[in-house]
């Protein structure tokens, strides 16, 4: 059974930073999904196998970075300039192709990990 396995979430000031990771193997394209209390899930990021191919969400768009380490096997999500609007559950997901596009469709994944807390608030 494959796993995805997040962390480093938590309550972070406005303007602060946090850097989640996603721990799992057996996955091609990964991506990152957030989902706040009376809103639809959003597509936040997603990074090709390789890590040469990555795409952002315009309301994350040069503040969050993603990048991989396939020798540790786990995907991270530098967050930075967080806003209270970033406050949400964080999943990753892990697809079976190599496919990162600009629209981060969450069914076109087929792996997901539990969720972690991230919490922007003074």
């Amino acid at each position: 059974q494959l796993q995805l396995v997040e962390s480093g979430g938590g309550l972070v000031q406005p303007g602060g930073s946090l850097r989640l990771a996603c721990a799992g193997s057996g996955f091609y394209a990964v991506g990152w999904f957030r989902h706040a209390p009376g809103k639809e899930r959003e597509g936040v990021s997603c990074i090709s196998s390789s890590g040469g191919i990555t795409n952002y969400a315009n309301s994350v768009k040069d503040r969050f970075t993603i990048s991989r380490d396939n020798a540790k096997n786990t995907v991270y999500l530098q967050m930075n300039s967080l806003k209270p609007e970033d406050t949400a559950v964080y999943y990753c997901a892990g697809r079976r192709f190599n496919i990162c596009s600009g629209n981060i469709r969450g069914y076109e994944y087929d792996y997901w990990g539990q969720g972690t807390q991230v919490t922007v608030s003074s």
